[in-house]
């Protein structure tokens, strides 16, 4: 065990794990894309920027129809960010990832953490099945558990 997953496990409880588990599975069942949760330590600058650091290293490009998202949650710098892969982006309406942003914000500037990955993960969902909807012959081509830093 690291030192981010050491840091979160005692931040989160396992029940929190286990919401945020079935939502991620929830999220899966709505829509082919494909999530990954990532807690990482430090951001210096740009969430975004160290964000999509964190989304190239773990090669989330690497899904059939480039439709993979991080959330990805700095620890240690109160800082989040929501990345979709260039598939999304380019069928998706500008400001689509505000309302997650937002939904999650809110949760976490009030200390609830798991409320708002479980919430932002559903407005997620629910966005991205539109553009993205789940097929009978869709493929789990990333793994849906947490990475830690």
């Amino acid at each position: 065990m690291n030192r981010v997953e050491k840091y979160v496990r005692e931040l989160l409880s396992e029940d929190d794990f286990t919401a945020i588990d079935t939502a991620i599975k929830s999220f899966e069942k709505k829509t082919s894309g494909e999530l990954v949760v990532s807690f990482q330590a430090v951001c210096t600058g740009d969430p975004y920027k160290e964000g999509r650091r964190v989304f190239n290293r773990l090669k989330l490009h690497r899904t059939r129809e480039r439709n993979a998202v991080l959330v990805v949650i700095f620890v240690n710098s109160r800082k989040f960010a929501v990345l979709g892969d260039k598939g999304i982006n380019e069928q998706v309406p500008e400001g689509f990832w505000d309302e997650t942003v937002a939904t999650m914000a809110d949760h976490f500037h009030a200390g609830r953490y798991r409320e708002g990955l479980v919430a932002g993960i559903q407005v997620l969902g629910g966005q991205l099945a539109d553009h993205f909807p789940y097929r009978a012959d869709d493929v789990d081509e990333l793994s849906d558990e947490v990475r830690f830093g």
